[in-house]
């Protein structure tokens, strides 16, 4: 599966706090999220504040990007919700967040 990320800024979801950003898999449009939670929890996002929330995802991109290809790939390209959960799990197999000390 070939999978790309646009470098757009992702969109904050205030109803469910996250940030949605885009990826192309094997040429079609997929939504990602990363839930605030994580952010906060594993990429030191200071607050659930949109601005605190982007500055994260900035700084960690390629380690969030990533983390949504392996699960893309995993579901077949469909559309996938990265929360806390997941990168807890991926850290106990040995997958460091850079976010985390």
């Amino acid at each position: 599966m070939n999978i790309k990320f646009p470098s757009q800024t992702p969109i904050y979801q205030g109803d469910v706090p996250s940030l949605t950003f885009a990826a192309v898999a094997d040429g079609e449009h997929v939504e990602c999220t990363i839930s605030a939670e994580a952010l906060e929890d594993h990429f030191g996002a200071a607050s659930w504040r949109e601005e605190d929330l982007q500055l994260a995802f900035e700084s960690h991109r390629s380690s969030i990007e990533g983390a949504a290809e392996h699960l893309l790939k995993r579901v077949g390209g469909t559309s996938v919700m990265l929360r806390s959960g997941f990168f807890r799990f991926r850290e106990a197999r040995g997958h460091a967040s850079p976010g985390t000390a």
